[in-house]
């Protein structure tokens, strides 16, 4: 049996470093979802520890071909004098790859913004920065069952802990994409059920929430993990501890997005 202390979360610190890469390849995954590999010298020690870790991925200013990025100061980032400051957007590290020198982010293609523009735009020798992980909230896969909740912005994370997970794992997933079009192939070696729901069903956040609460968990110790846009990430953690009684040290809900705000991300908790 797993005691309670191997199944503990643990947080991991990481040097706060900025990297400048260069676009190795593009690689389309659906209408809505594209894989861009980086590489670069500057990968040589970079570390992400959790699959839902994030990195700041900074774009270059209009007109230039790379971004400017901070160097560490005593009292954090600073940005070089006189230069612009570049746009910059959290995004989860799909997929590391140390003896290849490779770093996969999954932009997802929605809508009109900077991270939006550049991604369907991006080609091979172009260069993009990165700062980051700060920090690692390592989640043990020992767990009887995994719950893994989110839209298109969570999937890159969803996809990452699926790769991870062991045989002898059991995972529930419910993922809200744009439409039947925007599913992606989730690859596995645990037990895993997958629910897709379509935002052009015109469910919107209630079938995300109704989904949840509609869930028969599993025997034995679990862990849920959800994220998306605030008021439903908001909403599924209130199911998930109110409606169907998982301890609120055995979830883990954040947002990625806020509707009509830019750049937001946070940690929901109490």
């Amino acid at each position: 049996m797993t005691s309670s202390t191997e199944l503990a979360p643990q947080r991991v610190r990481h040097p706060l470093k900025f990297r400048l890469l260069q676009v190795s390849r593009v690689q389309p995954l659906s209408p809505h979802l594209v894989r861009i590999t980086l590489s670069g010298d500057d990968l040589a020690d970079f570390v992400s520890a959790s699959f839902d870790d994030h990195i700041k991925v900074f774009f270059p200013a209009a007109g230039e071909d790379k971004p400017n990025l901070p160097t560490m100061g005593e009292d954090g980032p600073v940005y070089p004098q006189g230069a612009a400051r570049p746009v910059a957007r959290d995004y989860t590290p799909r997929r590391f790859d140390a003896a290849a020198n490779e770093l996969d982010i999954d932009f997802v293609l929605h809508g009109i913004g900077p991270a939006t523009t550049w991604a369907a735009q991006a080609q091979v020798g172009q260069y993009l920065g990165i700062g980051g992980p700060r920090g690692s909230f390592v989640i043990p896969a020992g767990y009887d069952w995994h719950l893994l909740i989110g839209d298109d912005s969570a999937l890159p994370a969803i996809a990452r802990r699926l790769e991870q997970l062991p045989a002898d794992s059991r995972a529930l997933v419910i993922v809200e994409v744009a439409d039947a079009g925007a599913q992606i192939r989730l690859d596995t070696s645990a037990d895993a059920s997958v629910q897709w729901l379509h935002r052009s069903d015109a469910g919107g956040a209630a079938q995300v929430v109704d989904a949840v609460r509609k869930l028969v968990l599993p025997a034995g110790t679990g862990y849920a993990w959800a994220a998306g846009e605030l008021a439903t990430a908001q909403a599924v953690r209130k199911v998930l501890v109110d409606e169907l009684g998982i301890a609120k040290n055995q979830i883990r809900a954040a947002s990625y997005w806020k509707q009509g705000a830019v750049a937001s991300h946070e940690t929901l908790d109490d």
